[in-house]
């Protein structure tokens, strides 16, 4: 589903060397990877490389079926509606509501009957377990339910794989533990999930496999348990 075969990547104001160096790593489908690192190990840019944000300076990445290398522009909003993205902040459209937020994802990607985007739309917040705010503006919201917001319009196009950057970060600890229950309920419904976090608590809880960087290199790659255990 992803893989990166020796990926290197430098920013002309990285002073301190590579931000990422000699990086390998394979992400199978079905699992629930935690990748953990404190601030500036490189965590968001593997996430940016796996989306083509960024392209890396050396080595190649592969995600859901497209390679850094080869891939045309014109295909990386297919790459990207294949991979979900959660933020930390939650990046939420502030004058628009719960629902018209997650609409929005279907009608800039084509979608335009209007019963199809309500039954689109009521899916995923159902499934989050917002349906109930959406008439909502995300300043009506807590934290915890902003999150679900944004989940729900990650999972719009229903992709295989969820990207999570700090999904917890901006929560108090009984919040983030319902946040990443909800993450790992739809990975046990199918979805593969990669979540960059310093939180080594969540990822002994939650991860079926630990990744961790550190400036950049990956020094840990640890199998905790199979695809698919229940573990809430």
């Amino acid at each position: 589903m992803v893989t990166f075969d020796h990926v290197y990547m430098a920013y002309p104001t990285h002073a301190e060397g590579w931000a990422l160096e000699d990086l390998s790593f394979s992400i199978q489908p079905g699992e629930m990877i935690f990748l953990l690192g404190e601030s500036g190990a490189g965590k968001t840019t593997v996430l940016k490389l796996i989306t083509l944000e960024e392209r890396p300076s050396h080595g190649e990445v592969h995600a859901a079926g497209f390679c850094s290398e080869t891939i045309s522009r014109g295909e990386i909003p297919h790459l990207r509606r294949r991979c979900g993205m959660v933020f930390q902040d939650f990046r939420l459209i502030k004058d628009k509501t719960i629902f018209e937020n997650v609409a929005y994802c279907l009608r800039m990607t084509g979608t335009l009957e209007r019963s199809v985007i309500t039954r689109a739309v009521a899916r995923v917040l159902q499934g989050v377990g917002i349906y109930g705010k959406r008439n909502r503006f995300p300043h009506e919201l807590s934290g915890g339910e902003k999150q679900r917001a944004a989940i729900g319009r990650a999972l719009i196009h229903e992709p295989p794989l969820l990207l999570t950057d700090e999904p917890t970060g901006n929560l108090d600890k009984a919040t983030g533990l319902e946040i990443m229950s909800l993450l790992a309920r739809f990975h046990l419904a199918g979805t593969t999930l990669l979540v960059a976090s310093h939180n080594v608590e969540f990822a002994q809880r939650f991860a079926t496999r630990m990744l961790t960087l550190r400036a950049g290199k990956l020094v840990e790659d640890l199998f905790l348990r199979p695809h698919g255990t229940e573990v809430y």
